[in-house]
C-alpha cells in the first residue's frame, strides 16, 4: 500500500519523470541550441549516469510513496542502449498504472515493438510541424519529418495507444502550420497537444513575444475544425482538453505561461545523474545518486524523499516575473521537460 505524501501546498506526489540520458540527436532551438550544445559540449560520462538497477530502485521507492505514473525522458531517451530492459523493470513495479516515454521519434520505428513487448503503455512524440522545411529548421540537424511520422505509425501498429503528439508553438516559426498538424492527426488515434513556448533553462533565448497563447491556438484551429471544451481526465492534468465537434477525436493545449497550473502540480523529476528536481524551473536539485552509492538503505532514501516533498513550495509559473525569469534554472535537456 502506497504512502501518500503532500507538499506544503497540499499537492500529492503522483508523477515521476525520469531522464535516462542528457544526450540528444536533435538540436531544437528551444531546448538544446547548437550555440551552447555544440561539438565541444561535455555530456555526462557513463559512470555518472544512474544504472538501470539504480533507476528501478528509486522508482520503486517513489511508487511506494504515491507515484502512479512514470515517464521516461531525456535528452532523447531512445539513445540509451537497451532501454527496453529498463522498461521491463519498471513495468513490473506494483502500483504503476501509466508507463510512458517522451521521444523525438527519430528511432521509434525501430524500437516501438520491443518497447511494447517490454511493457510500455504509450508514447508521446515531439513533432513541431508537418512542413518539412520548418521541421528541419526547428530540429536544426536537417532531420526529415517523414521519419518521425514512420515512428508514430509504428507506435500505433505496436499498440502504444493513444500516441500523443507534442507541438511547441513559437510565433513566426511554426504557428502558421498548426491547423495542418491538427487536421493530419484528427481521427487517427493520436492526440495533438499544443504547448506554449516556455522559459525553461537559460539558453534558449526565450521572449514573451515569441509565445502564442493557448487561447489563440484554440481559436485558430476551431475556426477550421470546430472544437468543444471537455473536462480534464484527473486533477493535475496539464493539458486543457477539446474535442472535435464532429467526433473526430481531441486535442489539448498546455498553457504554462498564460494559464499556469502550479496549484495542481504533482510531478517530480529525476535527472539522468540522479538529481531530484521538484519543479521544471528549479535552480537546483537533491542528490539521490550519492545516497544510492553510499549504500543508504531504502528506509533512509525514502525518508529523504518524503522530507524534500513535504517542504516543496514551487509555483514558478504562477509567480513568473521579469525578475524571476533572470534566476538560474536547470536546462530542459537535463530533466526532460
Amino acid at each position: 500500500m502506497a504512502t501518500e505524501i503532500t507538499d506544503s501546498l497540499g499537492r500529492p506526489l503522483r508523477d515521476l519523470r525520469i531522464s535516462v540520458t542528457d544526450r540528444c540527436n536533435f538540436r531544437c532551438t528551444y531546448c538544446m541550441p547548437k550555440e551552447v550544445f555544440g561539438k565541444d559540449f561535455h555530456f555526462l560520462p557513463p559512470s555518472e549516469l544512474l544504472t538501470f538497477e539504480e533507476i528501478a530502485r528509486l522508482a520503486r521507492l517513489f511508487v511506494e510513496n504515491g507515484v502512479e505514473k512514470i515517464r521516461l525522458t531525456g535528452g532523447e531517451p531512445l539513445l540509451r542502449r537497451e532501454l527496453e530492459t529498463l522498461v521491463a523493470m519498471l513495468a513490473r513495479l506494483p502500483g504503476v498504472r501509466d508507463l510512458t516515454i517522451t521521444t523525438n521519434g527519430s528511432l521509434l520505428a525501430k524500437k516501438a515493438r520491443a518497447l511494447r513487448a517490454a511493457g510500455l503503455h504509450r508514447v508521446t512524440v515531439s513533432l513541431d510541424s508537418l512542413d518539412d522545411r520548418v521541421f528541419r529548421s526547428m530540429n536544426d540537424v536537417d532531420f526529415p519529418v517523414e521519419r518521425v511520422l514512420e515512428g508514430i505509425d509504428a507506435a500505433l501498429e505496436a499498440g502504444l495507444r493513444p500516441v500523443k503528439v507534442n507541438v511547441v508553438v513559437k510565433r513566426g516559426i511554426n504557428d502558421h502550420t498548426l491547423v495542418d498538424i491538427a487536421r493530419r492527426f484528427r481521427g487517427t488515434g493520436c492526440i495533438v497537444r499544443f504547448i506554449e513556448y516556455m522559459d525553461v533553462g537559460t539558453t534558449n533565448g526565450w521572449r514573451l513575444a515569441d509565445v502564442v497563447p493557448a487561447a489563440e491556438v484554440v481559436r485558430m484551429i476551431s475556426a477550421e475544425l470546430p472544437l468543444v471544451p471537455i473536462e480534464r481526465h484527473y486533477p493535475g492534468e496539464v493539458a486543457s482538453r477539446y474535442r472535435y465537434a464532429d467526433g473526430g477525436g481531441e486535442i489539448g493545449v498546455i498553457a504554462s505561461v498564460t494559464q499556469p497550473f502550479c496549484r495542481d502540480c504533482s510531478r517530480a523529476r529525476l535527472s539522468s545523474d540522479g538529481m531530484l528536481y521538484t519543479c521544471l524551473f528549479s535552480a537546483g536539485g537533491h542528490d539521490f545518486r550519492t545516497l544510492l552509492r553510499l549504500g543508504k538503505s531504502d528506509a533512509e532514501i525514502a525518508r529523504c524523499l518524503r522530507d524534500i516533498w513535504r517542504i516543496r513550495s514551487d509555483r514558478y509559473s504562477e509567480i513568473r516575473t521579469a525578475e524571476t525569469r533572470k534566476l538560474p534554472k536547470v536546462e530542459m535537456s537535463h530533466i526532460g521537460g
